[in-house]
């Protein structure tokens, strides 16, 4: 792993990102508040970087896409970057810590998932919660009938 790149740490929210940069020593350079169609631009001017990721559902999608401009991205479980969060949560300071666990080469990663299987697993959690739900709609009924 080439230690002498930089670190952008970047919080994946609902409508609006978070990105915080950090230098080689560690210093945190900027912070910016992007939309989701403004951080593919900006990821394909900077120069070669390391991008940190909490790991969360949309991180997959989040990896591929920034994956395809160039840079190195590392999604860390969020377990591996509470730790670094500095005071009470918020979307700026989860960046911060994105970008602080992003420095640490021992951490462990994980890996991002193709389409494919990330379609299927949602057709089967999807098919469990409606094999789940049915005894309950059927009992349902079958009070409504007794009533």
């Amino acid at each position: 792993m080439n230690q002498e790149r930089p670190v952008r740490g970047i919080d994946i929210a609902k409508r609006i990102l978070h990105a915080v940069g950090r230098e080689n020593r560690g210093q945190v350079v900027y912070r910016k508040r992007l939309s989701r169609h403004d951080l593919i631009p900006l990821i394909g001017k900077l120069p070669p970087v390391r991008i940190g990721l909490e790991a969360c559902g949309g991180a997959h999608d989040g990896a591929r896409r920034l994956r395809a401009d160039g840079p190195e991205v590392k999604r860390r479980a969020p377990q591996c970057v509470q730790p670094y969060v500095k005071s009470n949560n918020n979307d700026r300071r989860d960046a911060e810590a994105s970008a602080a666990a992003g420095t640490r080469p021992t951490r462990r990663c994980v890996p991002a998932q193709d389409v494919a299987p990330q379609d299927s697993q949602a057709l089967h959690r999807v098919r469990e919660r409606l094999i789940g739900e049915r005894p309950a709609l059927v009992q349902e009924g079958h009070g409504l009938l007794h009533e």
